[in-house]
């Protein structure tokens, strides 16, 4: 029986930055800036849950990180906008859309290209 072959670097990077993203929702929503207008449980659900998903095709590296990467342009575009609209929440929403870029960057650099022949 083989050991597993290492992962590359860009699907580490993926793996962090889709673990930061995780984190990133639970600080944001649940302890610096909390829902005012809906439970929190419900804000978090909204905004966490999506992001575990993939962790049902963990065993396949890749296709995880596929998957966090469509999902991840709907926080990309939650980051645009509260970076746009709340100036006290900046800084979060800055975080948010780096790391959303680095998982689709890093999608992106796992891509192998056919050879012209």
């Amino acid at each position: 029986m083989s050991a597993p072959s290492p992962l590359p670097t860009e699907q580490r990077i993926g793996l962090l930055a889709w673990a930061a993203l995780v984190v990133l929702q639970l600080l944001w929503h649940a302890w610096l800036f909390p829902a005012q207008h809906m439970p929190a449980w419900l804000l978090l659900s909204i905004t966490v849950i999506p992001l575990l998903l993939p962790l049902l095709a963990i065993r396949d590296a890749r296709r995880a990180l596929l998957w966090v990467g469509i999902l991840s342009l709907f926080y990309f575009c939650h980051g645009i906008a509260e970076g746009w609209s709340s100036s006290a929440e900046r800084g979060l929403a800055l975080a948010e859309i780096v790391l959303t870029l680095l998982l689709i960057g890093t999608l992106g650099a796992g891509v192998k290209r056919k050879q012209r022949g």
